[in-house]
């Protein structure tokens, strides 16, 4: 078995292999070894220029995982997304270069190089080397910006090994190279040019994060959503690793309409309501405003939320004032014309956002998020402006269109309908049983450990293989539910209607999971009583099974998104063959495997192995599929990870929807990398 860690990749939603080898001890911090009697002031570290940086990476971009990888490359086209936001920027190149290395290149004015008044250096080296220096502070150059306000730039160089920033500013090239974060050159004039703007070239220091490779679709995301989010901005990615047809992989990304284009694209796979976003571009306050809408025919709600072009992922005042204005403003809107008269159901907020999709996005001079990495805002006037601006479109917008007003009324009505069903259905699946007194499905066979974290649960495709599985289980901490064939597709049905399928309400009772105890939101899960903190999809290694696999992947993405977000879901890892020569015996669990055994074993003669080709979990017996795919010791598990909610909001649209079209051209597209029968 290989015990190096795998990463698969489709779009945005990643699913890492991850070998669940035994965790090393952390080494003591040194503190702890230092005795009261010795503590004293030579003991107190001081670290200077960017060393903190280092010493503590996640406090400046959250994390060293591929996640922080990628950030690196955000903060710094965020510094190019400020120049555009100026006034001074039209296009922006990202380059993935062959040696792995990232270049971010614009047409603004490029960073100052003339000596700063109190530092006696360049503003380049300043601003490249020291925490907190920045534009960005100035008002008059910047009246608003995103990245981490002077922090940005210079963490990237802190966390490389080698950057190299070159500045075209009147008719001279600068340049200075850094190493960790120190200057190693002095800032040079290397030639003329007639361009301006700035070049940064960074190589990730590999002794800090986890992995250095950068993943072509996580930057295409974020590139492709910074053009919506500017209209008029060319953003274009380069990857050098990759070559197409003798060149290397390009997309150039360019809004006209900004927003609208942007939540058209979010609602592409959705059959729509209304054929065009209600669309606003105002200030309220003080406060830039843009924001645009779309209903469909779908029963969830999405928004898209951004200040100064950060994705609060959290939301925030923005996002208050947006849901405010769109209840209050819908409802006096029904009321008026008497809609709701007939409909003998109460309204309530969460009503009024099913089927929604809107993206916001509000230009704020100083930002109070919540947290370095900016989630949430926490401005209170934003609050306000953004209820105005919406309350005063949308009831321009309803009065002007009668007939998309009245259909949207008539789904906010159908959507309280579903609401009550649900709370019908709720009820009826999370009543405790009479006879058991557990409320348990009958088919699960529990494990006897009753910590959370110590507990798995297998939810395993079939009878036969949920039998196997119940044999060759470690039973104190291994739980088996076995369900039979695909469960339906959540994508396409009213939200009440999970709670009325048998295989849907097992997974959701097995669990302990619970709906409607949150009075603002009733389809918001509470996890409270959550019965097993490592979820484990167990499928056949085939298509079929990986069908299997996204159907359940939909339903806790819809249903249940927390579990994903906060790393309980796992799909195993069942072998596709049993290679045998002689004595040896090797279980295989791709193509690649099965040729390493052959060229090992068999000289590279495929009729010298003996081959079995597991077709499904069933045909493997309690101890093999325990040896293979559920002990702890040997198997690998895929850990479901969402990169970027939003595009998997979309993806997942698109391969669950109504549009065969797009899906097909999407799976021909994206087979290779998706490795669906593997």
């Amino acid at each position: 078995m290989p015990k190096c860690s795998k990463i698969y990749f489709l779009n945005n939603v990643t699913i890492f292999l991850l070998p669940l080898c035994a965790i090393q001890p952390l080494e003591m911090n040194d503190t702890e070894n230092i005795g009261q009697n010795n503590y004293s002031a030579s003991n107190i570290q001081v670290l200077e220029g960017l060393e903190a940086v280092r010493k503590r990476p996640a406090m400046y971009i959250g994390d060293i995982s591929e996640k922080g990888l990628h950030h690196l490359v955000y903060e710094v086209v965020d510094n190019s997304i400020d120049e555009s936001m100026a006034g001074y920027c039209s296009h922006i190149e990202v380059s993935i270069n062959a040696d792995g290395s990232v270049s971010v290149q614009d047409n603004g004015r490029g960073i100052p190089v003339d000596m700063h008044p109190k530092e006696h250096k360049s503003a380049l080296e300043v601003v490249m080397t020291v925490l907190h220096a920045g534009g960005k502070f100035d008002k008059g150059s910047y009246k608003v910006s995103g990245g981490l306000h002077g922090v940005g730039v210079s963490c990237v160089n802190a966390l490389s090994t080698k950057m190299i920033t070159e500045v075209f500013r009147q008719g001279k090239i600068y340049r200075q190279e850094y190493s960790c974060g120190k200057p190693v050159t002095a800032v040079e004039v290397v030639g003329d040019t007639e361009l301006n703007g700035t070049r940064q070239t960074f190589w990730p220091d590999g002794s800090i994060f986890n992995t250095t490779e950068y993943k072509y679709d996580i930057l295409a995301a974020r590139m492709h959503e910074l053009a919506f989010l500017n209209a008029g901005l060319k953003i274009t990615l380069t990857d050098y690793r990759v070559l197409e047809e003798g060149q290397p992989k390009h997309d150039v990304y360019y809004s006209t309409e900004g927003l609208k284009e942007f939540v058209s694209y979010i609602d592409e796979n959705r059959v729509h309501l209304i054929t065009e976003p209600i669309y606003l571009n105002t200030e309220k306050q003080g406060v830039p405003i843009e924001v645009a809408i779309l209903y469909n025919t779908e029963y969830k709600e999405t928004i898209r939320s951004f200040v100064n072009n950060i994705n609060t992922i959290e939301g925030g005042t923005h996002v208050v004032g947006f849901r405010t204005a769109l209840t209050r403003t819908l409802k006096k809107y029904a009321d008026d014309n008497k809609f709701l008269e007939k409909a003998k159901v109460e309204i309530e907020g969460e009503d009024f956002r099913e089927g929604l999709s809107a993206v916001i996005s509000v230009k704020v001079a100083e930002p109070q998020f919540e947290g370095q990495t900016k989630t949430k805002l926490g401005n209170s006037e934003v609050a306000g402006a953004v209820q105005q601006a919406v309350g005063e479109a949308l009831s321009y917008y309803l009065e002007e269109h009668p007939k998309e007003a009245k259909m949207i009324v008539d789904k906010v009505i159908l959507a309280a309908q579903a609401r009550v069903a649900a709370r019908k259905a709720r009820e009826s699946v999370q009543r405790k049983s009479p006879l058991s007194g557990s409320g348990l499905p009958g088919k699960l066979a529990d494990c006897s450990d009753k910590d959370p974290a110590n507990c798995e649960l297998f939810i395993v495709e079939g009878d036969s293989a949920g039998g196997s599985a119940k044999q060759g289980r470690d039973r104190h901490t291994q739980a088996i539910l076995p369900i039979r064939g695909k469960i339906f597709n959540v994508e396409r049905v009213m939200w009440h209607k999970a709670f009325e399928h048998e295989e849907v309400n097992n997974i959701i009772q097995a669990l302990g999971v619970r709906f409607g105890l949150d009075p603002t939101d009733s389809k918001a899960a509470n996890y409270d009583k959550l019965r097993y903190y490592k979820v484990i999809i167990m499928t056949d290694a085939d298509v079929d099974g990986s069908h299997i696999d996204t159907l359940i992947m939909t339903l806790f993405f819809r249903y249940m998104p927390e579990l994903i977000e906060q790393g309980h879901l796992y799909i195993a890892t069942p072998p596709l063959y049993l290679c045998t020569k002689g004595k040896v015996k090797e279980f295989c669990y791709d193509d690649v495997q099965r040729q390493r055994f052959i060229d090992t074993y068999g000289g590279g003669l495929e009729q010298n192995i003996v081959t079995q080709r597991y077709k499904g979990l069933g045909e493997m017996n309690p101890e093999q599929l325990w040896e293979t795919t559920m002990n702890p010791e040997n198997r690998l598990l895929k850990q479901v990870h969402i990169q970027d909610a939003a595009e998997a909001d979309h993806i997942f649209s698109m391969l669950m929807g109504e549009d065969v079209g797009t899906r097909r051209e999407f799976i021909e597209r994206n087979a290779t990398y998706a490795n669906i029968d593997a």
